[in-house]
């Protein structure tokens, strides 16, 4: 029993680490832009010809 206890421990630490990492993303402005993605194939590549 003493390990479940352990594992639900460790389990609830890193979901804890997991929601702090996706709040600073969204705080950082990670999600902000929703547009570019979508049409981003849609622009050409300005390349050299050598």
């Amino acid at each position: 029993m003493a390990v479940i206890a352990v594992l639900i421990g460790c389990s609830f630490i890193i979901a804890v680490g997991f929601l702090l990492a996706f709040l600073w993303s969204v705080r950082s402005g990670q999600y902000d832009d929703k547009y570019t993605p979508s049409v981003r194939i849609l622009f050409d590549e300005n390349t050299k010809q050598s």
